[in-house]
């Protein structure tokens, strides 16, 4: 769906060679399908050692940055479409991380948003899990080839609702939003057990948390500005 998008947006452009920028480029599921589109792709990432080993095996960046996602280089205005890919679950201070992917984004742009949601049973038990408990338990339950485990911080932006009111506050525009079930564990080896795990807390919340999606996925636009172009 997310490479739909990036080609429809080559398209508007009439053709001009898209810059994208994936934040998060390190970890599952952050790539696009784009070839045809020959874009100029950027990758940034915290500076942990299992995505720096991804990272730098990659071929399709043509440049990445990793550190503190707070101070690595992201120019202003500078993309047609920002990827962020299973990132902000995993960082701290993720609203001001949110606030310099967003300013990279030209008018018109495309913000692609793939994120565990905080609000659902996996990622409760993701975050709630006691960090040696998740390292035991990641080779046995994950999928061979998955890059973690990686920090769980799930700030209050991680989740639907804290999203909806982030776009609110910075004028940007929900296009699509979709729920779906992702979590590395939930297609690992014991899947099932996992599932069952979900189920039960989100039947011990009254359905507070939810047991079956996990991840949020959203096209958000941030819109056309034509005096801040001219400026």
């Amino acid at each position: 769906m997310f490479s739909q998008r990036v080609r429809e947006q080559w398209t508007e452009q009439l053709g001009r060679r898209l810059d994208i920028l994936i934040a998060g480029c390190g970890g599952n599921g952050a790539t696009l399908d784009v070839d045809q589109c020959d874009p100029r792709i950027v990758g940034v990432d915290e500076d942990l050692p299992p995505l720096r080993a991804r990272t730098a095996a990659r071929e399709d960046l043509e440049s990445w940055s990793l550190g503190d996602l707070r101070l690595v280089p992201i120019p202003p205005r500078s993309f047609d479409v920002v990827y962020v890919c299973f990132l902000l679950e995993r960082v701290r201070n993720a609203e001001l991380i949110l606030d310099r992917l967003v300013d990279a984004l030209r008018p018109g742009g495309l913000l692609l948003l793939r994120m565990r949601d905080r609000g659902s049973a996996y990622g409760f038990c993701d975050r709630m899990t006691p960090e040696w408990l998740r390292r035991m338990l990641w080779r046995r339950l994950c999928p061979p080839g998955s890059v973690g485990p990686l920090p769980a911080v799930y700030e209050p932006v991680t989740s639907r609702a804290g999203i909806q009111a982030y776009c609110l506050k910075r004028g940007l525009m929900i296009a699509e939003d979709y729920s779906a079930m992702s979590g590395p564990a939930r297609r690992g080896p014991h899947a099932g057990l996992v599932g069952f795990v979900c189920r039960a807390v989100s039947a011990l919340t009254n359905g507070r948390l939810n047991g079956a999606e996990d991840e949020i996925a959203m096209v958000i636009r941030r819109p056309q500005n034509h005096f801040a172009r001219i400026i």
